[in-house]
């Protein structure tokens, strides 16, 4: 029996190799298979195992019983390996999720049926340490995959070659471990219709996967299949490898940050809603504007968003993620046009403005910006009209290689501005062109976690970037961040983002004039969306002073507004 079953796995091995030497792409073909996910833009990654239970991250909350593997998580392998016999998500809904994703406007969707740690969610025949084995006993990647395809969803497939908990995993039965993870790609593959997207992962170890013979296998079974660069990968700045893939894959994947523009190699950035991939009670949460900046940026820049949800141990996406994925589905409703079958360009993202294209338009995605006043570099096309996505009509010069248009800040969105441009060519030809840097801010501060101002120094406050934060030592009662612009700003409105809400109990906003600082106003808590009005005050200088802190202040961001 041994002889025939390895036989039969050698056979169908080559069966596959054989299926996609016959389907050598060309890159116009190559292309095609790839436009549809190019058009997307936006997915839902959903990370889930019977770890939600604790409220720790996935898999990697594991401790360690495999030496060859990264894992040194605080949760011992005989209470982690044992979670799945609590795990009864009774109100997990299938066709719910993939309403949420597509009211979301997420056009496809990806899930971990095999993570680090070895659980698989689907009802495996090759390693019963899976969803069938629980109290659920439901095969949760067959119901997802059912209620994708009722509702036209695209569907995929996350899969760690890693099997933490497994001790063939990187040892010298390692060829036995392969084995066994093709098996399970066999079953994930052949048993729940059309999968659209294989997602590998990496550990940053050595990969010992047995690459050729496994993507053989993917493609052989689902021939139309995307795979991400992470089968091959060893190390984990190549998650970005910008301009090159090797054999097999389609696209990279930068994560948790927005990759940089890129339109000659496909990418994907992976990004938590919060702040990490398994559900986490109480967690710290992204509003919709910062989605929506992260998904224009990602557009911008020629790539797509993989935003990731983490449902609780009942089987439900917690209410406060669906209220935020609902209001970016509601501008999706909107702006759509801008993201949706859209390339990134002409103009290279950064935090303030990022653009996409479209035939014979371009869409500007004004994001940040204290100016009515928007200057960029000229393009080789005259500008028929510009307009707002309601039909409001926009100013715009084009002189002596500038283009300046006003947009009101009456008529400006919290979240993300769009102005339609409609060129007399094609949009498509133009060059890619980089912005002017915007004016710098000289940003200090009395105290800096560390002295690591390249991580958490004050100009981490003011780079119009959420994800980064100013930060001071722990304990730290009193501290101050002050900001210097080039030239006088005229502020009537204050928005400030504490990284760790209510830790500053006491605290002044102010300007300097007269070589003294003056208070504006004061204030108690800030938490994570404080936002002040204020009679205007034009001054070079302003400052938060906290007076009184529970704990070493952190503040994501300060933005000042006219």
């Amino acid at each position: 029996m041994r002889i025939k079953k390895g036989l039969a796995e050698i056979i169908l091995l080559v069966v596959c190799a054989m299926a996609v030497a016959a389907q050598a792409e060309t890159p116009a073909q190559h292309e095609v298979r790839l436009a549809w996910w190019r058009d997307a833009r936006f997915g839902m990654f959903i990370h889930w195992g019977p770890v939600s239970l604790t409220g720790q991250e996935l898999s990697w909350s594991r401790a360690n019983s495999n030496t060859n593997c990264p894992n040194n998580g605080p949760i011992p392998v005989a209470v982690y390996d044992n979670l799945y016999k609590k795990f009864d998500p009774t109100n997990f809904n299938a066709s719910e999720w993939v309403s949420l994703a597509k009211n979301a406007g997420m056009k496809y969707m990806v899930l971990t049926a095999k993570h680090g740690d070895g659980f698989l969610l689907w009802d495996s025949k090759v390693d019963g340490y899976n969803i069938g084995a629980t109290p659920f006993h439901r095969d949760v990647c067959a119901e997802l995959a059912a209620a994708a395809h009722r509702q036209n969803e695209k569907i995929g497939w996350y899969f760690s070659p890693m099997d933490w908990r497994d001790p063939d995993c990187r040892s010298v039965n390692n060829d036995r471990f392969v084995k066994k993870i093709q098996a399970e790609l066999r079953e994930l593959l052949a048993n729940y219709g059309k999968i659209c997207i294989m997602w590998f992962d990496s550990d940053g170890r050595p990969t010992m996967w047995d690459p050729t013979n496994t993507c053989a296998l993917v493609r052989g079974l689902q021939p139309q299949i995307l795979i991400n660069n992470r089968l091959q990968m060893s190390t984990y700045d190549q998650w970005v490898h910008q301009g090159r893939l090797q054999p097999n894959e389609d696209y990279y994947t930068p994560e948790q940050s927005v990759g940089a523009y890129d339109e000659q190699t496909p990418w994907e950035t992976c990004m938590t809603l919060g702040t990490q991939w398994a559900w986490k009670p109480g967690d710290k949460i992204k509003s919709a504007s910062e989605v929506v900046h992260i998904l224009a940026q990602c557009a911008g820049g020629d790539g797509n968003l993989l935003l990731d949800v983490g449902p609780m141990p009942d089987g439900r996406i917690e209410p406060r993620q669906v209220e935020v994925l609902k209001q970016v589905g509601a501008w999706l409703d909107k702006n759509g046009e801008s993201i949706y079958g859209t390339r990134g360009g002409p103009w290279k993202p950064t935090k303030a403005i990022a653009s996409t294209r479209k035939g014979k338009i371009i869409y500007l995605h004004i994001l940040h910006g204290r100016s009515d006043t928007i200057e960029l570099p000229d393009i080789a096309c005259k500008i028929k009209s510009a307009s707002l996505p309601g039909g409001g009509k926009i100013e715009f010069i084009q002189q002596a290689g500038k283009l300046a248009l006003t947009v009101p800040s009456a008529l400006r969105q919290a979240d993300d501005t769009v102005v339609k441009l409609k060129l007399d060519g094609s949009a498509m030809v133009l060059p890619a062109m980089a912005l002017p840097q915007t004016e710098t801010v000289k940003a200090t501060a009395s105290n800096v976690f560390e002295n690591d101002d390249s991580h958490y120094g004050a100009q981490m406050a003011f780079d119009e970037d959420e994800q980064t934060r100013w930060a001071t030592d722990n304990g730290t009662k009193q501290a101050w961040i002050a900001a210097d612009f080039p030239t006088p700003q005229t502020a009537s409105q204050v928005r400030i983002s504490e990284a760790y809400p209510d830790r500053v109990q006491k605290f002044e906003f102010q300007y300097r004039a007269g070589g003294e600082w003056k208070t504006i106003f004061a204030g108690t808590t800030l938490g994570d969306g404080f936002q002040k009005s204020f009679a205007p005050v034009t001054a070079r200088e302003f400052r938060l002073n906290i007076l009184d802190a529970t704990a070493g202040p952190t503040i994501n961001e300060i933005e000042l507004m006219p």
